[in-house]
């Protein structure tokens, strides 16, 4: 465990003096109770955000939030009570994950309300204004009105209607400052900071299980990532992406249809890979496909090239794909055969598909999530934190850097070489993203656990498969 800083102390107070109102205390999240209402944390904290600024949770302002709480998320129970003041003309306002779903045969949009389980109307021009509503849907306030039916006309119905919709998400972000804030912070005090700021103690993990961590945050920052990460139950796999992100959507296990992931030509609507920065197929071991043979064939082709074809329809996206899968550990904790994949799907035991994914995180490293796990301590939003990831996507000069100073021996293959290039560009953006790392940061910190996770990829291959050569990949500054 990490002890060269008390984060708690230096780093906390030093992050809210350079990012101010963008930080929170991360321990209010776990003194408020709401951890039991089974909502993101990035939704908590906009709670505790708005109820408590200067990070006072006294019994005051935790009255306020359970009445806050009760009003605007209520519990499955009080589901009929909401819509029984709904009938009654009171206008309604709900925190809710609201899905928008498209009937072409009349032309009409539907709304639906997973807290009250009901069906609702939506204006089209706020599906055009919040596209992600579509699909995997968004995490937001929105206000409803019911309107009764029309009882002079025969077979008049009730309506209920969105009139506003109001994203969770943070309304400005310097990017410009942010990366230019990071000189500001040792390596240990911003890798801690990042740590927490993901929700995690950094306190409670050792420097190596802290980069494990920051692994799973790469496909959030930079674009096509693919990976997997194998570990038994209980490390807290998914929790990042189901609390930190609204631009990552998570399927658990089950059936995955081509046109959830893809494109729904029935409908005309646009899949997860085209609404998303991350598809996370959780609990991958228990996943199946409608269809394999279209599913597994237009994925393999995505996840080469970040291009697909349905139908007619062709489209390109920058969603990176995560599976996270348990696998059996022996009495050491290590994996029981030196074949990972040999308890998952078969589509994940193909070499074709494999060696389309460009690491694998080894989950079996971390420990089980206990009482001291959770994050403490002042560290950004989620919802700041969140966007600043979305954002750094999009910025310029990281790849080019990578292109300038990675240098690769001991394979050739054009995979290898990508999925090391795009891993270290995406460790660059989340480490460094004032561009200003020494060589020795560069190589330790960017190189060298992107060839960690493209070579475990490597040794899965040529056990699985004697056409793929047993190499050593290694990586330096040039």
């Amino acid at each position: 465990m990490t002890d060269a800083n008390d984060f708690t102390g230096t780093v906390s107070s030093k992050a809210k003096q350079v990012f101010g109102e963008a930080c929170i205390d991360k321990g209010l999240f776990l003194a408020s109770g709401m951890q039991g209402r089974g909502v993101p944390a990035f939704v908590a904290e906009w709670i505790l955000d708005r109820f408590c600024p200067d990070g006072r949770l006294t019994d005051n302002v935790r009255a306020e939030i359970n009445k806050f709480i009760e009003s605007r998320l209520p519990r499955k129970d009080q589901k009929e009570e909401i819509k029984h003041k709904l009938a009654q003309g009171d206008t309604i306002t709900l925190l809710d994950h609201f899905i928008v779903q498209v009937d072409l045969n009349k032309n009409e949009r539907f709304l639906m309300i997973p807290s009250i389980d009901s069906v609702g109307s939506i204006q089209p021009k706020m599906v055009d204004e919040y596209p992600n509503l579509l699909g995997g849907g968004m995490w937001g306030a929105g206000r409803l009105v019911y309107y009764p039916p029309d009882k002079s006309v025969r077979g008049s119905v009730g309506e209920l209607h969105l009139v506003e919709f109001k994203p969770l998400q943070v309304s400005r972000l310097d990017l410009d400052y942010y990366c230019e804030a990071r000189s500001q912070f040792n390596f240990q005090e911003w890798r801690d900071l990042i740590v927490s700021s993901m929700g995690s103690n950094p306190e409670f993990f050792t420097p190596a299980q802290q980069m494990y961590l920051l692994t799973r945050l790469v496909p959030m920052v930079q674009n096509n990532v693919n990976i997997i990460e194998l570990a038994p139950k209980g490390t807290g796999k998914s929790f990042v992406f189901q609390n930190l992100s609204r631009y990552s959507r998570v399927v658990s296990g089950g059936k995955i249809t081509a046109p959830q992931l893809f494109y729904n030509l029935a409908s005309q609507t646009p899949g997860l890979l085209t609404q998303y920065d991350v598809v996370v197929f959780d609990e991958a071991q228990t996943i199946s496909f409608s269809n394999p043979g279209e599913v597994i064939g237009v994925l393999k082709d995505y996840l080469e090239s970040g291009r697909y074809t349905r139908g007619q329809k062709a489209a390109t996206a920058t969603a990176g794909l995560v599976m996270l899968a348990n696998i059996p550990l022996d009495s050491a904790g290590k994996p029981k055969t030196p074949i990972l994949f040999h308890n998952l799907p078969r589509f994940l035991q193909e070499t074709a598909f494999i060696d389309r994914l460009h690491g694998i995180i080894p989950g079996w490293e971390l420990p089980r999530v206990t009482e001291d796990t959770p994050a403490r301590g002042v560290a950004f939003k989620a919802d700041f934190f969140s966007e600043v990831l979305h954002q750094l996507r999009g910025r310029g000069g990281y790849d080019e850097y990578v292109t300038q100073h990675l240098g690769v021996d001991g394979t050739k293959d054009m995979r290898d070489l990508k999925a090391i290039r795009r891993l270290a560009a995406g460790f660059l953006r989340l480490l460094f993203p004032n561009l200003r790392p020494t060589e020795e940061e560069f190589l330790r910190y960017c190189i060298q656990p992107a060839v960690e996770m493209r070579q475990r990829v490597r040794n899965q291959l040529s056990r699985l498969d004697s056409e793929y050569k047993d190499v050593h990949i290694t990586g330096k500054v040039v």
